[in-house]
């Protein structure tokens, strides 16, 4: 790459609170294999998942110092001598195999087969929003819960309003399913109804769960998709339809449970965690999320910008907000 050798970026040189993110401008810029482009970042996706590894209490542990983040979208500035599908100047985001891979950063490299293209109906900051609430949606839906995936039967994302939330919400709606939602702001509500589910409910209130049964008959969802498992739980449980599945793609703690109600049911409850997903499955939700991204019915949210100096703020506020209504990202 021609250009300068030093670039900006917010490294953590020791486990801790968001104070420990901190903005280094003599990082070398990284030089790609032959099988990697390097991506002038635009701007990076900042995911829950960030925060715990910066905490140093998530099972992944990098060495230090480390850049944060794994979902980008800029520019290529050079590709490796094995690289194909793209070429300097293309508008690519970057969706990558693992939660640190240094996209808090003016250059990122990444590999080829983890690159796409992005549609110029999209600005960076939306591409960046891809990464992780996309594919964790893609594959949960998908993949995890592939046997109720059938257009008329019922989902409950339960947290609609964030990231991974309305990913769901609009591959479902794509997908022919009656979609409900849930938010803990009117905001978030109305966010989640423009993108097409038929009923949002506050799970704030406490009489939200009998409205969910009230809007299915009695039922209950054939699937539900949970954000935070050691809340909800036990509630979703309580109201899964008959030989239906909830599946956990957050928790942020423990969580006391009757298995009784599973027994009841029958209903199956199962985690799911997107870097478990094979090769095969990683080029099939690439293909489908570019798809979805290219015909419009994918379109990420992004519900607030930070600059390198904010990241601090960006890792409180992803965690500790009274209502997420989608994407938070940090522009170059």
């Amino acid at each position: 790459m021609a250009g300068r050798a030093l670039m900006r970026a917010v490294r953590v040189a020791q486990f801790g609170g968001p104070e420990v993110l901190k903005v280094d401008t003599n990082v070398p810029v990284p030089a790609p294999s032959d099988t990697q482009v390097l991506v002038e970042v635009k701007a990076a996706g900042v995911n829950p998942v960030d925060t715990y590894i910066r905490s140093g209490t998530y099972a992944i542990k990098p060495p230090l110092p480390f850049i944060p983040g794994s979902d980008v979208a800029g520019i290529v500035k050079d590709v490796g001598s094995k690289v194909t599908k793209f070429k300097p100047g293309e508008r690519v985001f970057v969706s990558r195999k693992m939660y640190v891979a240094d996209g808090y950063a003016e250059y990122s490299v990444a590999e080829e087969t983890d690159t796409s293209t992005l549609g110029e109906s999209l600005t960076f900051q939306q591409g960046a929003g891809v990464g992780i609430p996309y594919f964790t949606a893609f594959r949960a839906l998908c993949y995890v819960a592939r046997e109720k995936l059938k257009a008329g039967n019922t989902v409950l994302v339960h947290g609609a309003s964030g990231a991974v939330g309305l990913a769901c919400v609009q591959i479902a709606v794509a997908k022919g399913l009656k979609v409900l939602g849930t938010a803990g702001t009117q905001e978030g509500m109305d966010m989640v109804s423009s993108q097409g589910a038929a009923a949002v409910f506050n799970h704030k209130e406490p009489d939200y769960t009998e409205k969910i049964l009230e809007e299915t008959g009695g039922v209950g969802p054939d699937i539900i998709i949970e954000m935070l498992a050691n809340v909800n739980l036990q509630t979703d449980m309580t109201i899964i339809n008959k030989n239906g599945i909830i599946v956990a793609v957050g928790s942020r703690g423990n969580i006391e449970i009757n298995p009784r109600l599973t027994m009841q049911k029958e209903s199956t409850y199962t985690g799911m965690i997107l870097m478990n997903a094979s090769q095969d499955e990683w080029s099939e939700m690439h293909a489908g999320i570019k798809k979805g991204l290219e015909e419009g019915w994918l379109r990420p949210h992004v519900c607030k910008e930070y600059s390198f100096e904010e990241a601090p703020q960006a890792h409180i506020d992803v965690i500790n907000n009274t209502g997420s209504l989608g994407k938070r990202v940090i522009v170059t």
